[in-house]
């Protein structure tokens, strides 16, 4: 039996589907834009992108995660620092045994590479590129992590993520 393979597929990550810590947050429909946004102040902040795409535990019969795309907006003022990006993978064990996790090995495109071009004040698409795409199995769940430590006037906007990806059925 074949299999059929589209290799340009994604799946949009709404900003109401991101997790957020620490801060005001107000959902915000401006222009007909929808996003997040964090109201001023000086701490830290994570976010946390689930990345929601179908699994199977068949070989070669589901989703191989490439790549993800953030939008963001840094405005008023620069970040204080924006080090961590990281693709975490959780494994779903069976009744009676821990979850593990593990960071995923990624690399940034090459405007959002360092903590500098990240944190800076503009309207960003940062891509998230896995330095060995992943099909995902049923029991592995991927999410991905933004740490940013805001300034006193940071506003700080997340309008979604996109997970690109392969289909393979």
């Amino acid at each position: 039996m074949g299999y059929v393979t589209d290799k340009s597929v994604s799946m949009f990550i709404h900003p109401s589907d991101i997790q957020k810590t620490a801060g005001t947050w107000t959902p915000t429909l401006s222009s007909n834009v929808w996003g997040d946004v964090r109201g001023a102040a000086d701490a830290a902040f994570s976010l946390a992108i689930p990345i929601k795409l179908y699994s199977n535990a068949a070989a070669y019969r589901n989703c191989k995660l490439k790549s993800i795309d953030v939008w963001y907006t840094i405005g008023t003022a620069a970040a204080d620092d924006f080090a961590t990006v990281e693709l975490e993978k959780m494994s779903l064990q069976a009744d009676g045994t821990a979850i593990t996790g593990a960071a995923v090995s990624t690399t940034c495109d090459t405007d959002h590479d360092t903590a500098a071009e990240r944190l800076a004040v503009d309207e960003h698409k940062m891509t998230v590129t896995l330095d060995t795409p992943a099909f995902i199995d049923e029991d592995d769940v991927y999410v991905l992590t933004l740490t940013v430590d805001a300034a006193a006037t940071t506003v700080f906007t997340i309008f979604g993520a996109r997970a690109n990806f392969d289909l393979v059925l």
